[in-house]
């Protein structure tokens, strides 16, 4: 019976190392360098990690930014801050659990899938300090919760798109959105980006496509190649990692010299797409600033102001903006978008950003996998 239990107990733990795993051994915060007062923090992210180049890696890069490291320099890893990558949803709760028990000032978790894990593990955790991004609805004293306009954003990326294809000469061009898992976030990107192509080109054919998956960059390489095998111009992904299939396969047509163009999200995804000099199949992208609001919960730690709230990042506060890396994004169309740009800011221009006002308001199709909730 003993070594039944020995061999289950072996079994268990085993599991918890293969479906969550630490880059490097976490210390706990008792144990941390004296020297050094800053808040300790622990970075806790779905399957994709902070490698997916887009909503982890910003997220990881405002922790870095506060500790004065950068992505080639993480030099305080493993002693003020690390992240925690769970492989499956059904381990947040228990890592949620272990990494709340090791006492670190905050803990981050990135997403809306997390929220109902968060808010079970916050109520038995009273003491501890967290922080989630994209949600506004886990209502904990304990829990800061950040969301963005991310639909402002989008509409900029959407009209950059529609105003390329016509400084292109591009005659008749579709556009499509490529989502991860559906939910009112991601309706936010697809409902922003629509009206955005629409207030330049208002008949213009718009396709969308739900992976229902954060990680499978497979499937989104597949759909980006049906559709720009038949006629779309532009593609738009809200995915994580899975939309970095968009990009490869933007990079294989314009190697080939095909005329179509992947769009990027969250970061600057500019790099990313580069395939011959500086040349770029990522024609800009929609840069949600998740690092701000790591950093902003980690001053909140140190000024000793943290407390349970909704922080909304919007185009005003420097939250969501598009990115001008790509050198042939013409000249006209960025004059064009920082007018644009002040509209939105001034009110001028109201983006909406839920599924069912774009419909009511008759800015968006019926038939899209959009999900409002």
């Amino acid at each position: 019976m003993k070594k039944f239990a020995l061999v289950i107990a072996a079994c268990a733990v085993l599991f918890t190392t293969v479906a969550c795993s630490k880059k490097e051994e976490a210390k706990p915060a008792n144990k941390q360098a004296k020297s050094d007062s800053r808040p300790t923090v622990r970075l806790i992210t779905d399957a994709t990690g902070i490698d997916d180049k887009s909503f982890n890696a910003a997220a990881w890069r405002g922790i870095l930014e506060f500790y004065g490291d950068t992505w080639e320099n993480q030099s305080l890893r493993g002693v003020k801050y690390d992240v925690v990558t769970c492989q499956t949803q059904d381990m947040y709760v228990p890592t949620l659990k272990q990494i709340s028990d090791e006492g670190y000032d905050l803990v981050v978790t990135t997403g809306f899938t997390f929220a109902d894990a968060l808010s079970e593990v916050a109520e038995l955790y009273p003491n501890q300090k967290y922080m989630i991004v994209d949600v506004d609805y886990v209502n904990k004293p304990n829990v800061m919760n950040f969301v963005f306009t991310e639909e402002q954003g989008s509409f900029l990326v959407g009209a950059a798109a529609a105003l390329q294809a016509q400084a292109e000469g591009v005659a008749n061009p579709k556009f499509g959105f490529i989502g991860g898992i559906p939910g009112a976030t991601i309706t936010k990107f697809e409902m922003g980006y629509i009206q955005g192509i629409k207030s330049i080109m208002p008949n213009a054919e718009i396709l969308d496509y739900y992976a229902n998956d954060w990680g499978k960059p497979e499937l989104a390489k597949t759909q980006a190649k049906n559709w720009y095998d038949s006629g779309v111009y532009a593609i738009y992904s809200a995915a994580g990692g899975t939309g970095n299939g968009t990009i490869a396969q933007a990079k294989e047509y314009r190697i080939q010299g095909k005329n179509v163009w992947a769009i990027g999200v969250d970061s600057d995804q500019y790099a990313d797409g580069i395939y011959e000099g500086e040349k770029s199949s990522v024609l800009t992208s929609m840069v949600k600033r998740v690092e701000s609001s790591t950093k902003y919960a980690l001053n909140a730690v140190v000024d000793n102001t943290f407390t349970g709230k909704v922080v909304n990042l919007s185009m005003k506060d420097d939250g969501v903006d598009f990115t001008t890396s790509n050198k042939e994004l013409n000249s006209s169309v960025v004059e064009q978008l920082s007018a644009v740009k002040k509209d939105i800011m001034s009110g001028k221009i109201t983006v909406v950003g839920t599924y069912k006002a774009a419909k009511e308001a008759g800015l968006a199709p019926e038939g899209l996998g959009a999900k409002d909730n």
